[in-house]
């Protein structure tokens, strides 16, 4: 199962996201669900980082990636997180129990 956890803050703004696991709905290579999600997920990291040029801790590791917002003034990094939120939701029920989010608040 991928697992997305998402940290928000007291006044609701996000401020980053843990991804970790495999869907397993198909053999590695053929999981279109693990596909996509990656790809949301590295969209995201990438807009924040290097389109919009926030600052942020990213940390990728097999299976996992880490991303923690920086210095964020204009709030961009939080509708790009709103983004992929709002995106892995739509993911979760496309793919019952192959994809799990969670919001924590901080």
């Amino acid at each position: 199962m991928i697992k997305a956890d998402f940290y928000r803050s007291s006044e609701g703004r996000l401020l980053g996201f843990e991804v970790s696991g495999h869907a397993g709905l198909a053999d590695e290579g053929q999981d279109v669900c693990c596909a996509s999600v990656s790809s949301a997920v590295m969209l995201a990291a990438n807009t924040i980082t290097e389109a919009f040029k926030i600052s942020a801790k990213v940390s990728v590791e097999e299976n996992d990636i880490m991303l923690k917002l920086g210095s964020d003034p204009q709030g961009e990094g939080d509708k790009v997180l709103l983004g992929l939120l709002t995106h892995l939701y739509l993911m979760q029920d496309e793919f019952p129990g192959y994809v799990l989010v969670k919001v924590h608040d901080r």
